[in-house]
């Protein structure tokens, strides 16, 4: 397939550092661009654009409505697609009342890739053209979600969640099947095609030591794959975390020492973050992946981004 898009283009080149901050975009308001085979051949000034595709390209004229790259979403649950904004009074409760028993559903395949299919659908509709994704502990949600991510030809990254203590029966695993679920997973996804594997335990208090062992074991045996967990979301998680890991530091002590930091590491929420985990981030490259609709909506609070540069 070969064609021109027409529109105005926006594409931006740097962090903002203000309003006036012209230099951090290129806009142009009469633009076009050039796509053969789903890769783009060239950008930039409408008629010269297509001049260069040739009298033969068929043009799609969307003006006025802006052209742009994709958005990336790098926290999203694709089992809550039906739960999104359920009423919840915090963190724990809502995961209780409606995340939980919406996940049980997942164990039926069929289930599964229906809403795998709408969860992709509703993406591209808002202009989200990759995501990080959880799915749910059920080995089969991660195949739909990769298998429809596939037919789309879509750049996705997500993983099998390992649960095993502290949620309902429904959608808890072992340390040992989470750990050969997700191997096996990932032999049969990663690098294929434009999908990413990450290795997913949900968060420290709903895995066990012997299941963050596991996950920092497929970590260090694929260190091609991503992570991606919570941290530091609510203050009652956080009392909660520290209970269950009482020899750790901090909530962040807890996954650095089952081999879980580094530049591939991603860690949702970290609003109510120590000076030492700030450092110990920083220092690995770990990333912490800002959540702002989920942050006020629950009331965990705003995520300090001065203090983590």
């Amino acid at each position: 397939m070969e064609r021109v898009l027409r529109g105005r283009l926006l594409r931006f080149l740097a962090e903002p550092k203000g309003i006036s901050d012209t230099a951090s975009y290129a806009y142009c308001e009469d633009g076009a661009i050039h796509v053969r085979d789903g890769l783009v051949v060239a950008s930039g000034p409408a008629e010269a654009v297509i001049a260069a595709a040739g009298p033969g390209v068929e043009v799609v004229d969307h003006r006025p409505h802006l052209l742009m790259p994709g958005f990336v979403d790098t926290h999203i649950h694709m089992p809550q697609m039906q739960v999104i904004a359920s009423w919840g009074a915090q963190l724990l409760d809502w995961l209780n009342s409606y995340t939980f028993p919406e996940e049980t559903k997942f164990s039926d395949p069929a289930h599964a890739e229906r809403i795998a299919g709408r969860f992709f659908d509703e993406l591209l509709r808002h202009g989200t053209t990759t995501a990080v994704a959880y799915c749910s502990v059920h080995p089969g949600s991660a195949e739909a979600y990769f298998a429809a991510a596939e037919r789309r030809n879509l750049r996705m990254i997500g993983g099998k969640v390992m649960m095993d203590r502290n949620a309902p029966e429904g959608v808890l695993d072992t340390a040992q099947a989470s750990y050969d679920d997700s191997k096996a997973l990932i032999g049969r996804w990663h690098g294929r095609g434009r999908g990413l594997y990450a290795v997913t335990p949900r968060f420290a208090i709903t895995s066990t030591p012997a299941q963050l062992e596991a996950a920092g074991a497929l970590a260090a045996e694929h260190p091609e794959c991503y992570v991606q967990t919570h941290l530091s979301e609510n203050r009652d998680e956080i009392d909660f975390t520290l209970s269950l890991y009482p020899e750790a530091r901090d909530y962040l002590d807890v996954y650095e020492r089952y081999g879980l930091l580094g530049p591939r590491s991603l860690f949702g929420h970290s609003i109510h973050l120590s000076d030492r985990e700030r450092g110990a981030m920083a220092e690995t490259g770990s990333v912490a992946v800002f959540c702002p609709t989920s942050n006020l909506f629950l009331g965990s609070g705003l995520f300090d981004d001065a203090g983590l540069g």
